[in-house]
């Protein structure tokens, strides 16, 4: 039958054991800063792109707006109804 442990060797191996999960949640901190560093990264330029989006969107819009109306012009002046 294994021998029983001490009170001093119990409470060595419960301080061992803390510091090496406070050794792990510092490790594992540390990496979810870098996550969600990344995170955000990737949401201001999902930002940035919905952005340069919309304003193409709005240039092409007003770029069709202007033919349009310029063909409705030249439909006018060259005699048509």
């Amino acid at each position: 039958m294994p021998e029983e442990k001490t009170t001093r060797e119990l409470v060595y191996e419960v301080s061992r054991d803390v510091k090496w999960i406070c050794r792990t949640l510092q490790r594992m901190e540390a990496r979810d800063e870098g996550f969600e560093t990344r995170i955000r990264d990737l949401e201001g330029w999902r930002q940035r792109k919905a952005g340069e989006e919309q304003r193409m969107q709005r240039i092409s819009a007003g770029a069709g707006g202007l033919v349009g109306g310029v063909v409705a012009v030249l439909v006018r002046v060259l005699g048509g109804r």
